[in-house]
């Protein structure tokens, strides 16, 4: 069971930063190594997930861990509140159209499980709805893993109330960061306790598990998040196309 008060939200004491980062910086040149595989060979889609609080660190997971893949093979897509048309459909329907196609990273800033989050922490949803929502979503989950070869890593990038507080104070102090600022953001901060209980609910009744990543020290979570995807993609043995005869 995942009790994410009982997860540090900072890097172990024992691990040293240059080297960590060192390593990172390897295995972000891998990545895009076994991106490039991936893109030609076309046998497999990968689904990165990038949840977590406000302020968290998604955008510059992001940016850093794919910075050396080619951009032709990977898309991002920041799920933010649904458009009248997107409302009118299951909330499934906006996801699915933005799942990869074999060869292709996609990258979801936010996700699905926004569904089952914020519109449960403001009770926009009752549990049962929730309940339905977490099976449709298992079940989506397992239809892209087998139908379509798809391969899932689900992010939750973990922060402290303490940090995720000085993340959102530089956005009003740093001129360069305040275009990232929303006063919606202190505002959910007041329902912390409310998205830590359904966050962990979620987790713990997810079929596809969940890597959780500490993300107060940002270079830690470029080390972790790298380290995972390459050491999963090197097991696919993926190999470039022979030329046909």
């Amino acid at each position: 069971m995942i009790q994410l008060s009982e997860i540090s939200t900072r890097a172990p004491i024992h691990l040293d930063r240059a080297q960590a980062q060192q390593q990172t910086a390897l295995w972000v040149k891998r990545l895009g190594e076994l991106q490039d595989v991936l893109m030609a060979e076309r046998k497999h889609g990968v689904l990165v997930v990038l949840q977590g609080m406000d302020a968290s660190g998604k955008d510059g997971a992001a940016k850093n861990v794919f910075a050396e893949c080619n951009p032709v093979g990977v898309s991002a897509y920041s799920f933010k509140k649904p458009t009248e048309e997107e409302f009118a459909h299951d909330f499934l329907w906006r996801i699915h159209k933005q799942t990869p196609a074999k060869g292709m990273i996609q990258l979801f800033i936010r996700s699905h499980y926004e569904d089952v989050l914020i519109q449960r922490v403001h009770r926009w949803i009752d549990e049962e709805h929730v309940s339905k929502r977490i099976q449709a979503i298992n079940a989506f989950e397992e239809l892209l893993q087998f139908d379509n070869n798809t391969h899932i890593f689900k992010f939750y990038l973990h922060i402290s109330k303490e940090q995720q507080e000085k993340e959102l104070r530089q956005r009003l102090e740093q001129h360069d960061k305040h275009w990232k600022h929303n006063d919606h953001d202190w505002v959910e901060r007041n329902h912390w306790e409310e998205y830590m209980r359904c966050y962990e609910d979620v987790m713990n009744r997810c079929t596809v598990p969940w890597h959780i990543v500490p993300v107060d020290q940002r270079w830690y979570r470029d080390y972790v998040i790298s380290k995972i995807l390459v050491e999963h993609l090197e097991t696919l043995h993926m190999q470039y196309p022979t030329l046909k005869k």
